[in-house]
């Protein structure tokens, strides 16, 4: 039986970047693009013979703001997969797009191309909280682009969205995750703001701006679970919920820690036991694949020890947890004879609890996340 790959797409290119944004991007640089679309077609082309025996089951393009590539550079590049790649017949192939760029033409064109799955970054309901962070949309547009989603017969659509923004409350963030249920979304993507070191963001908190605090998140957290939970949506990982049917595919490549390969500036790939990321810079990429060189750094080796560490804490983001069985299989041993403290320490704790032959977070864990998955690394 063939193994299973994830392909990820990286489209670097954003109209402007958001303040709390430290992905790598590049704003307003559409001259670019053609030539980023020929050297990322040559490193597919590349790429893909390294793949054989393999399947493609999940593809995920995203940025970046995909939908600011352009519908015929999408269709383009799925093309390329699809001819260079085993590709199965029922693969998940999802595209980030915003909502400022992402109207009926161009979302028919990439379902057309293949496209099965849309992300949309809402973010807020709050027009003052989207300036806040220099978002190009407003809320109406949104509405707008899930409207031409559907028009478009995209049927599985998912919304981001982030709670703790500058100047959000309690009342305001209810206030977006209704809006965003108005919308019937198949998937929400509902993530805490972090404060990346280096972001505008960052120097404005430096400057004394006040974020709302860690017990605040915690208590919009709180009631996002419970309120999405009445709604009918799963939460299947920390941040995730879903209808069902309708979880990520391709995220959950992520946190089992199964292979995926990227293609793009900067993405990062892991083949077990090696992990790599490609070139960070437009000229090194541009330049390698030029020269038929595949535009990666050195390969990072993993120890033993590493992968043990990263399928533990991934696979404890979602709720299904840790299957115990896949641990012994995957490493030769129990989990036991290899995190005995960590697991009493959790478990004592009130944060981990098995259940079904899975290891998993309690509630309490969930809230508690980083600070859990920390006691399995050495």
């Amino acid at each position: 039986m063939a193994e299973k790959l994830g392909l990820y797409i990286h489209i670097p290119f954003c109209k402007a970047k958001c303040d709390y944004c430290d992905f790598y991007s590049l704003p307003d640089r559409e001259e670019a693009m053609d030539l980023y679309l020929k050297a990322l077609v040559t490193h597919l082309r590349e790429t893909a013979p390294l793949t054989k025996g393999w399947k493609v089951d999940t593809v995920y393009i995203g940025g970046g703001t995909p939908s600011y590539f352009g519908a015929k550079r999408i269709a383009k590049l799925l093309g390329e997969v699809r001819r260079r790649f085993d590709v199965t017949r029922d693969a998940e192939i999802t595209c980030e797009a915003n909502p400022e760029s992402a109207d009926r033409k161009f979302l028919t064109t990439v379902r057309r191309s293949g496209v099965n799955r849309l992300s949309v970054g809402m973010q807020s309901a709050s027009d003052a909280e989207l300036q806040a962070v220099h978002r190009l949309h407003d809320f109406q547009q949104v509405t707008q682009a899930v409207a031409a989603a559907k028009k478009a017969k995209i049927k599985n659509l998912s919304l981001d969205l982030i709670y703790g923004l500058p100047g959000q409350s309690m009342d305001s963030w209810k206030k977006s995750l209704e809006a965003a249920l108005a919308l019937e979304p198949q998937h929400l993507s509902c993530y805490g703001l972090k404060v990346e070191p280096g972001t505008p963001l960052d120097g404005r908190v430096t400057r004394g701006e006040i974020l709302p605090d860690d017990d605040t998140q915690a208590d919009m957290y709180l009631w996002t679970v419970e309120r999405l939970a009445q709604a009918g949506y799963e939460q299947y990982e920390i941040s995730n919920y879903a209808q069902p049917g309708y979880s990520s595919a391709h995220n959950q490549v992520y946190w089992r820690t199964d292979n995926y390969l990227a293609v793009g500036l900067g993405a990062c790939s892991w083949v077990r036991p090696l992990r790599w990321n490609n070139s960070f810079t437009m000229a090194d990429y541009l330049a390698q694949v030029q020269a038929s060189r595949l535009p990666q750094q050195e390969p990072e080796h993993l120890t033993e020890q590493e992968q043990m560490e990263e399928t533990v804490f991934m696979a404890l983001r979602m709720n299904q947890g840790l299957c115990k069985v896949t641990f012994q299989q995957r490493f030769g041993k129990p989990i036991e004879a290899v995190f005995a403290d960590a697991l009493q320490r959790c478990i004592s704790q009130g944060w981990l609890e098995e259940a079904g032959g899975y290891l998993r977070l309690t509630e309490k864990g969930r809230v508690l996340g980083n600070v859990v998955f920390l006691e399995f690394i050495q």
